[in-house]
Order: structure tokens, then sequence, then C-alpha cells
């Protein structure tokens, strides 16, 4: 890193620092309070987060402002797998986002949660966490695929059957989670035990929607509004990781945002990035 990115990581630290001080005295904390919002008690089905994603827990000071960031995991090649979480570890309700799960769908890698809410510094009201790439040896082939051949959102439990052999584009694998990058998603999702889950990628046509079945059809709704996306109530492919954590955390949401092929378009990464942060404000306050 260059002297001139070295100070300008530093002046937006600073400036975020006075935010977030200027945040927490117009809020003082009281028992069972974080800058005036009300922390309940973690949903029964998070379990700790001590290892895996211990380093996110650190306490929120202008050092840390910027985001806690640290590889949680390998991919099947070995390229490493990121997550970056940021606001308010202490609050209960996170919003938890997949950027990039099928190697050439990744136009959503780069979205963070960002507001002018917050001037563009993380947000002290929410606690939301983001993998920007689960499928890194995909995308570095451009493929759909992971390093085995494997369709990540076909390999996961619920509804999961047979599909096609190595190397076709819905490949589900030899058995569900048998690739490390599923196992791996999976087990962020038990240790958080996010109220909301988003998933991005992309498909064919013009237009990007929001799409959801069953009980994540309110949050998904929600979400969309606040990005001005269209939504449609679809149900689940087989094998897929919203239908998963469907079954498996009952009450929680889990959801996709579908994009058009290609870069994002002027503004939508903005429209999504600010509904990040107003969608965890909603859930913190629950």
């Amino acid at each position: 890193m260059s002297r001139r990115d070295l100070f300008i990581a530093a002046a937006i630290a600073a400036l975020c620092g006075i935010a977030l001080i200027s945040v927490a005295r117009g809020a003082p904390a009281t028992d069972g309070m974080v800058a005036g919002k009300h922390t309940s008690p973690a949903p029964a089905s998070r379990e700790p987060t001590s290892g895996l994603l211990g380093f996110t827990q650190t306490p929120r000071r202008p050092g840390n402002l910027l985001a806690r960031v640290g590889v949680v995991g390998r991919s099947t090649e070995g390229r490493p797998i990121r997550l970056r979480q940021t606001g308010d570890p202490a609050l209960s309700g996170e919003v938890l986002v997949f950027g990039c799960v099928h190697g050439d769908e990744c136009a959503a890698t780069g979205i963070q949660p960002s507001s002018p809410l917050t001037a563009g510094c993380p947000d002290p009201e929410s606690d939301v966490y983001v993998v920007p790439n689960l499928n890194p040896d995909g995308a570095a082939r451009r493929s759909r695929l992971n390093g085995r051949g494997v369709d990540l959102n076909r390999n996961f439990p619920s509804g999961w059957r047979p599909i096609g052999h190595r190397g076709d584009p819905q490949y589900s694998g030899p058995r569900p989670f048998s690739e490390p990058e599923t196992r791996l998603a999976a087990d962020i999702v038990r240790r958080l035990g996010p109220e909301a889950t988003i998933w991005f990628h992309q498909y064919g046509g013009g237009r990007p929607f929001v799409r959801a079945w069953g009980q994540s059809i309110p949050l998904a709704r929600k979400y969309a509004a606040l990005a001005r996306l269209p939504f449609r109530a679809l149900p689940w492919p087989d094998g897929t990781a919203p239908n998963w954590q469907n079954h498996r955390f009952p009450g929680t949401s889990s959801f996709v945002v579908e994009l058009p092929p290609g870069p994002l378009a002027d503004g939508l990464g903005a429209r999504l990035g600010d509904a990040l942060v107003r969608l965890g404000r909603e859930v913190s306050k629950d």
C-alpha cells in the first residue's frame, strides 16, 4: 500500500471514528443496550463464534471501524475464502451476504453495506457479514462450478438429488455437503444464526429482482422494496442453499438477488449496499 493509500485509509477511519462517537453520545448506553439499541439474546440456533469467526467479535473502536476481515476457509484448490464484518458485533440480529456462489456470476463481490445514513462509514446500528466469494476456484476459471466440477448451489442437503455428472452445469456432487465450500457456508450460518442470509446470483434476463419462497418471503419483500427491485415468489430448486437454511433454521430468512449479466449497472451497487444497511437496522430492532 502506498503512502497516499495509507493516508486516505487513515483519514476515512478518523472520520468514521468521529461519526461513531457522535452516534454513541447521542444515544447513551444503558443496561441491555448498545448505543441506544436493545441487545436481545442471540437466537437459539446461534452457536459460539469463537474460533472460525472469533475475529469478528472485537469491540467496536475507531481503529477497527472500516471492517473486521479474516480468512474463514479454503476452496477445493486451496484458495482463501474471506469474510468481512461491518457494524457492531455486539448487536443481535445479523445479516449474512454471499456475493458470489457460481464463479461466472460474481458481479456482487464488491457489494458492501454502505449508506447515506452513515456517510459511507460502517453502520453502528447494524451487524452485517459479507463473504465476497464462496467459489474462488470457479471465479478464477470463469466457471459456474467449483474446482471439482460441482455446482455449489445444488450441493446442499434439502431436496438434494443426483443431478448430472462432474462438469455438468448443475452437477450436484456425489452427496450432499461433499464440497468444502458448501460445508463452510453451512458452518457460518450455524454459528451466526442470521436473521437474513442473502445470496447474489446472475441470470440471463435484463432486470434484477429478488426471489424467495416460504418463510423467507416477508423479509425478501422488504429487501426488494428497500433496494427498489421487483420481487418474485418462486420455489427453490433441489439442493439449494436457501432451501437448506429454510428447513434447518425455521424463523430465519434466506433469499436470492438475481442480477443481470455483466457488471453492475450505474447506481445499482449503491442501492443494494444501502438496502443492506437498512435491512440490518430493521432486523437488529427485533
